[in-house]
């Protein structure tokens, strides 16, 4: 039973693999020369598989997700400035301007009654809500609550900051052959192939850090056991 429940969740994490990372990686490393694709169509190949592969999971969803929808416009912005050989520093300037933007984002919200922290790692996929606020109410913690949530969000919105700045840091350092040539597209390739060792693992540890700071605020708060407020 568990390995059929566990089976979407795995398809979906190697499906973002292969569509996001392996498949747009091997197309511009080994097929941007001359005699296969060709620096241009080898991009255009490659970013076709993430924008496919993005635009079936929102249909699948069968709801908008803002993130979807950064990470298709992210993977169009790029095929755009590689295929116009506009300078490298555009692609520097997006790459850190998306997950900077986001995180700018994550600490406005938090003055808002939906912060967006609470999508991002609380959702209610993973806390039972109704519960949980219940028991704030009636030992009236909600403005505690809230504190340690601003804490979480400065957490989450340093993790963003964190991949603008690695984001940029990579795209400047791989990024330095003439836009438009094969060089320049393996380098496209080798630059997404570091994307994510270089960029999401640092980042999710501070995710992960986060969502471990903010369970433990629950016990410590409402003085019960976490599994109390976990959606099964």
């Amino acid at each position: 039973m568990t390995t059929v429940q566990n089976q979407p969740k795995n398809q979906g994490f190697f499906g973002n693999l292969a569509f996001n990372i392996i498949i747009p990686v091997v197309l511009m490393s080994y097929a941007s020369s001359e005699d296969y694709l060709g620096p241009a169509w080898s991009i255009v190949a490659a970013l076709s598989f993430p924008i496919g592969y993005g635009l079936w999971d929102l249909k699948q969803s069968g709801k908008i997700n803002g993130f979807s929808i950064l990470g298709i416009v992210s993977v169009l912005l790029t095929g755009g400035f590689s295929l116009l050989k506009l300078p490298a520093e555009y692609i520097a300037i997006k790459e850190a301007a998306i997950p900077g933007l986001i995180g700018i984002a994550v600490l406005v919200t938090q003055y808002s009654d939906k912060p967006l922290v609470k999508m991002l790692i609380l959702n209610d996929q993973i806390i039972n809500w109704p519960h949980l606020n219940q028991v704030l109410d009636a030992q009236g913690k909600q403005a505690v609550f809230k504190r340690k949530v601003a804490v979480s969000s400065y957490i989450v919105a340093s993790s963003f900051f964190l991949s603008s700045a690695l984001n940029y840091i990579l795209a400047k350092v791989i990024l330095v052959s003439e836009p438009g040539t094969t060089a320049y597209t393996e380098e496209l390739g080798r630059m997404t192939a570091l994307s994510y060792p270089v960029i999401v693992i640092p980042s999710m540890v501070l995710l992960i850090a986060a969502l471990w700071y903010l369970f433990a605020q629950i016990k410590k708060i409402t003085g019960e056991e976490l599994d109390n407020f976990i959606n099964q």
